[in-house]
């Protein structure tokens, strides 16, 4: 494992077997390769002792050796610990990204969807699939929820989820691919056949500083594609990047893919595009042209433009894929919703309430936007944004609630350790430039299940309460506390809470 390493010096000496490789040393058992990264809350080089105690065999830091370090142990030292950490986890599960083919969803939005989109074309044509997405997991024929609250798992975890796959015969993964995974190398060392883009807006600065930052973290993934790569498979690969040519990141990301492009779009041209879009409140209908003058018509229960959008993207990768269309309108016919997406919550209310994962100024206002022709009466948002996250989307998602809906209650949506209060009168104060003044247009709410509780008691008949943000997540953090919370529930017990209790309906 170390002969993969760029190793500035070392220490020590230890024959064994390494068991495990980890960053958490809680997790050290005896053996185990413990690699200290000095993180945003906390340096991975203090808890070096505990993971001694616990058995480590290794110890890949940044730091020099420490001075008391046991002799019968290896200290590695390295300039990125965090990068050798994907390298470590790659090479200890045997590089199991190399036994399938591999393909990654990045963008702000729609990630999941369209992850889930391409699984189930893929899934139709025969192939035995995984996923990994922010919802759930998926090895072949087994699923189960992603309660971490975190798309993409640590590095090995990555590689111990890949390992699993490739254990149980799965020939194409679907990965969700962030900004923060490509950024903190969680994927450094997966071997990618085709990367896709959903679209590149504001997001996660507080991660990556700008911008900027965040788009060019973004374009690393198409930088991976390598389409000289060679897999030792049984079946064809193929190597793309597959872009929007809608969106801004379209060109942005051109000089960086090394692999053909296929690119996809409504209003622009594109290799896969769609025409004669109808939208509807039950589903949508679009004809799609493929390249080579092949068009066929779909009619899927996805509603919205955007999904026209995730659509598109997954009949690109399931085109490369050699999916025909007969196929690819079959399956898209049948697909269910994502959990948390666009998801109504019925239980014999006048209104409408709709639960969504929007949690972007441009998620938000496309969800309004798809709400506000359905909906005869107002349209009340309740909606928040994340305390130790971007700043800069705060006032944009309240001039876009300003803008968009009819009245707005700011409220939670996770404000980790900062002041709760805080967060919404940043929000508001979007608000309050786009025209909207409290009291009349918005009200801001710390605890978000009152603010649900006084949405459903000012909602009238015609009306459509949007709960945005949360979407299929089943924690609101809260400090450091991952407390248990689901706004489906919630909404639930608040309309049960007002005589509306028939699930039926």
């Amino acid at each position: 494992m170390l002969a993969t390493l760029p190793v500035l010096d070392r220490q020590g000496t230890y024959s064994g077997e390494i068991t495990l490789v980890t960053h958490d040393s809680q997790r050290v058992v005896p053996g185990a390769c413990f690699v200290a990264i000095a993180g945003r809350w906390t340096d991975g080089h203090q808890y070096i002792p505990d993971a001694l105690a616990r058995g480590a065999a290794l110890v890949v830091g940044q730091q020099p050796t420490p001075a008391d370090f046991p002799a019968d142990r290896v200290y590695v030292r390295v300039s990125d610990p965090r990068r050798e950490l994907a390298r470590l986890s790659a090479a200890f599960y045997g590089n199991p990204s190399q036994e399938m083919a591999v393909i990654g969803v990045t963008g702000t939005d729609g990630k999941t969807t369209t992850t889930r989109l391409i699984d189930a074309l893929l899934t139709a044509d025969g192939a035995r699939t995984g996923y990994m997405t922010t919802v759930d997991f998926k090895v072949g024929d087994e699923k189960w929820p992603n309660n971490t609250r975190f798309t993409v798992l640590e590095a090995p975890d990555v590689q111990a989820f890949l390992r699993r796959m490739a254990d149980a015969g799965v020939e194409r993964a679907v990965l969700e691919t962030t900004s923060s995974a490509l950024e903190l190398h969680r994927v450094a060392d997966v071997a990618y056949d085709v990367a896709v883009v959903t679209n590149i807006t504001s997001e996660h600065i507080e991660v990556h500083g700008s911008l900027a930052a965040y788009r060019r973290a973004k374009a690393t993934l198409f930088e991976m594609v390598d389409p000289d790569a060679h897999k030792p498979l049984s079946f064809a690969i193929p190597h793309a990047c597959v872009l929007n040519a809608d969106d801004s990141s379209f060109q942005y990301l051109k000089p960086f893919c090394r692999a053909p492009i296929l690119s996809y779009g409504i209003d622009q041209p594109a290799d896969v595009r769609a025409e004669q879009i109808a939208l509807e409140g039950s589903g949508t209908r679009f004809r799609v042209c493929l390249p080579g003058g092949v068009a066929f018509d779909v009619a899927t229960p996805l509603v919205a433009r955007f999904n026209v959008y995730n659509c598109l993207a997954a009949i690109a990768v399931a085109h490369l894929h050699g999916i025909t269309p007969e196929v690819i309108a079959a399956t898209l016919a049948q697909i269910a919703p994502v959990s948390g997406r666009m998801e109504r919550i019925v239980a014999g209310q006048p209104f409408s309430v709709v639960v969504d994962y929007a949690h972007t100024a441009e998620s938000l206002a496309k969800v309004l936007d798809v709400l506000r022709p359905i909906t005869t009466g107002r349209l009340i948002a309740v909606f928040g944004s994340a305390g130790d996250r971007d700043r800069v989307k705060r006032p944009e998602m309240g001039g876009v609630a300003a803008r968009k809906a009819d009245f707005a209650v700011i409220t939670d949506e996770d404000p980790r350790e900062e002041d709760a209060m805080s967060i919404l009168h940043e929000i508001a104060a979007g608000a309050e430039e786009a025209g909207a003044c409290e009291g009349e247009r918005y009200v801001c709410i710390v605890g978000r299940r009152e603010a649900i509780a006084t949405a459903f008691r000012m909602a009238r008949p015609g009306d459509t309460v949007l709960l945005a943000g949360k979407g299929h997540e089943q924690s609101l953090i809260v400090g450091r506390q991952k407390l248990p919370w689901d706004d489906r529930l919630v909404a639930r017990e608040e309309l049960a809470a007002l005589g509306f209790a028939d699930s039926s309906v």
